[in-house]
């Protein structure tokens, strides 16, 4: 396949691409990124854009920084950089954690941070760890610049609040504190395709019992979704058993997720409740372990 004709341009700076975006009589207008979405979307004929502003010409638009305790990711950032970066290994595990499930090393060697968040896929891995932490997007437009959170930034099925002539510049989370452990678990018919569902945990413990716990589940809706019942289940309390199958029960009781040729509805919600009871665990072993 053949992506259809469309204008290019390759802007030098971060106010040259917003303009590009706001430019009238173009049609539909894609930002090129990394591109391990958009190209074969382009070539499927998924997406017949008239113009594509390639943003990777923009420095501004990298780097990864830790200070005042919060990690910064720079949207133009590659997967493969963010999954080998100490700083994000230490800040943030569970970005750590989630990197290696996305695709194969030569999709995260080209693939952004940023890219994969404005696409907004619901099975993907970093939209659910930006739910899952309450993430700040950081969007750039023709008005200036403003912070998204992620609870309000996925509006629906490959949808956010980015507008039309917005770019996303850098995804920021805070740095986790002593005491926590995160954890992403998924189920995918094979390494690299995309999961069925998913489950990012964070936790945080206080001696013996959580003091904070964050779930977010992929696959299930046509957003990421934020588990908040099982969080409060988990609340105050030890981890055992008991707990994650309440916790479980608790998030999986008012999901209705679709059923396609991957899988019926009813596979894709024990899935979850399973996948649940895993990344909690590990979550909450590692928080021990971490204080």
């Amino acid at each position: 396949m053949k992506p259809p004709v469309f204008d290019y341009v390759s802007p030098a700076t971060l106010e040259e691409a917003i303009q590009a975006l706001s430019a009238p009589d173009d049609g539909d207008v894609k930002v090129l990124a990394g591109g391990q979405s958009l190209v074969p979307l382009l070539n499927l004929r998924l997406s017949q854009p008239g113009l594509i502003v390639d943003i990777n010409g923009l420095d501004e638009l990298t780097g990864i920084t830790e200070e005042a305790g919060y990690l910064t990711v720079g949207a133009l950032v590659r997967q493969r950089e963010a999954e080998l970066s100490d700083v994000v290994r230490t800040a943030c595990p569970l970005l750590h954690e989630a990197i290696p499930l996305i695709g194969h090393t030569a999709i995260r060697n080209r693939g952004t941070v940023g890219g994969s968040i404005a696409h907004a896929d619901p099975a993907a891995e970093l939209p659910t760890v930006a739910a899952c932490l309450d993430a700040e997007l950081v969007a750039r437009g023709p008005g200036g610049e403003r912070t998204i959170p992620a609870a309000d930034f996925f509006t629906g099925f490959f949808t956010t609040a980015l507008a039309e002539d917005e770019i996303l510049t850098a995804v920021r989370v805070r740095s986790v504190g002593p005491a926590t452990g995160a954890a992403y678990e998924e189920v995918a018919r094979r390494h690299g395709d995309f999961a069925m569902a998913g489950v990012a945990a964070q936790v945080r413990l206080d001696g013996d019992t959580v003091a904070e716990a964050r779930i977010a589940i992929s696959g299930v809706d046509l957003a990421p979704v934020r588990a908040t019942k099982a969080e409060a289940a988990l609340a105050g309390r030890t981890v055992d058993d008991s707990i994650l199958d309440e916790a479980a029960d608790a998030a999986v009781a008012d999901l209705s997720p679709s059923s396609d040729l991957h899988g019926s509805a009813a596979y894709r919600k024990h899935v979850a409740g399973v996948l649940i009871r895993k990344a909690v665990a590990a979550a909450a072993a590692r928080a021990r372990e971490a204080r």
